[in-house]
C-alpha cells in the first residue's frame, strides 16, 4: 500500500508538468513559426523597401491587428497604465528592430539570429546593473560565454570588423534594454498594451525616419507579394510576442528556452535551401558557446 500511496501524491503533479511542458512546446511552435517567417518576409521585402519602411507597415499591421483585440476582448486591455516606461520602452525597442531587419538584410539569415542570442546575456547584465539583481554563477557563466561567442564569430584583429555584425549586436543590446524594461511593465501591464502601445509609439518614428535622409525616399509597395510579406511581418511579430508570453506562463524558462534554440539550426535550413547561404564554421562554433552556456545557466538557475 505505500507505494500505491506514493504513486497517487506523486504522479499527478508529474502528469501535470507533463501536460504543461506539451503546451508550452505548441506555443513555442508558434513562436517559431512567427519569427522565421518574420526573417524571410524581412529579407524579401528588402529589395523592394527600405529598413524603415519595413518597420512603418510592420506597425501600421500591429496597430490595426491590436485595435481588433481591443474591439473584440476591451478597450481596457489596451489602456496604458506606465506611459512613460512604454515610450521609453519602444524607443529602445525600435532600434533594436531597425538593427535586426537591416542585418536580416545584408547578412547570412544564421549569423544574425546566433548574434541575437547574446540578447539573454546582455539582458542578465543589464538586471545586474540597473535592477539590482545578483551576479550569480549561472549569470556569470551566460555573460562570459555571449561574449567569447560574439569574439569567435566577429574575430576582431583576425578579420576587419564587419559593420552589418555590430548593427546586429547594438540591436541584440537595445532588445536587452527593451526586455528588461517589458519585465517592469509586466507588473502592471497587459501584453495586449504592450503590443498596441509598441506598434502605437514606433509607427510614426518609422514612417518619420523613412522620409528623412537615414531613408532612401518613400516607396509605396506596388505588388501583391509585397501586401502579402507586409502582413506576415506585421502578424508575424505579434503572434510571435503573443506564443512567446503564453509560453513562458505555461511552463519554465527551463523548458521554453532549448526549444527556441531551435531557430537557429531551422534558420540555417532556410538560409541554405531559399538563399543558398553556406553554414560559415566560426558561426557554428560560436553559436554552439552561447547555447551551451545559457542552457547551462538556466539549468544551475532552477536549482
Amino acid at each position: 500500500m505505500p507505494e500505491d500511496h506514493a504513486a497517487e501524491t506523486i504522479t499527478p503533479p508529474a502528469r501535470i508538468r507533463d501536460r504543461a511542458a506539451i503546451r508550452a512546446a505548441a506555443w513555442m511552435v508558434g513562436t517559431l513559426v512567427s519569427f522565421i517567417a518574420m526573417a524571410v518576409a524581412v529579407r524579401e521585402l528588402a529589395d523592394t523597401l527600405h529598413t524603415f519602411e519595413i518597420l512603418f507597415w510592420r506597425s501600421l499591421v500591429s496597430l490595426v491587428a491590436t485595435l481588433g483585440i481591443g474591439a473584440v476582448a476591451g478597450w481596457h486591455l489596451l489602456k496604458a497604465v506606465q506611459l512613460r516606461w512604454q515610450i521609453g520602452r519602444n524607443l529602445v525597442h525600435f532600434l533594436g528592430q531597425a538593427g535586426w531587419a537591416y542585418g536580416i538584410a545584408v547578412l547570412p539569415l544564421a549569423t544574425v539570429f546566433t548574434l541575437e542570442f547574446t540578447m539573454p546575456a546582455w539582458a542578465s547584465l543589464l538586471a545586474i546593473l540597473f535592477l539590482g539583481e545578483r551576479m550569480t554563477l549561472a549569470r556569470a557563466v551566460a555573460v562570459t560565454g555571449g561574449f567569447v561567442g560574439i569574439l569567435v564569430i566577429v574575430q576582431p584583429g583576425v578579420m576587419a570588423l564587419d559593420l552589418s555584425m555590430l548593427i546586429v549586436l547594438g540591436s541584440a543590446l537595445a532588445y536587452a534594454m527593451a526586455h528588461t524594461m517589458t519585465k517592469h511593465l509586466t507588473r502592471r501591464e497587459t501584453i495586449p498594451a504592450i503590443l498596441f502601445w509598441m506598434a502605437l509609439v514606433q509607427l510614426p518614428i518609422g514612417f518619420v525616419l523613412a522620409l528623412s535622409p537615414f531613408g532612401d525616399g518613400w516607396t509605396m509597395p506596388s505588388t501583391l507579394n509585397d501586401l502579402f510579406w507586409i502582413l506576415v511581418v506585421g502578424l508575424g511579430a505579434l503572434t510571435a510576442h503573443l506564443c512567446l508570453a503564453r509560453a513562458f506562463s505555461i511552463a519554465d524558462a527551463i523548458i521554453v528556452m532549448p526549444l527556441d534554440f531551435l531557430r537557429l539550426p531551422l534558420i540555417v535550413l532556410i538560409g541554405a535551401g531559399f538563399y543558398g547561404e553556406a553554414l560559415q564554421i566560426e558561426v557554428a562554433i560560436g553559436a554552439a558557446i552561447i547555447m551551451t552556456t545559457l542552457l547551462y545557466a538556466l539549468m544551475r538557475e532552477r536549482g
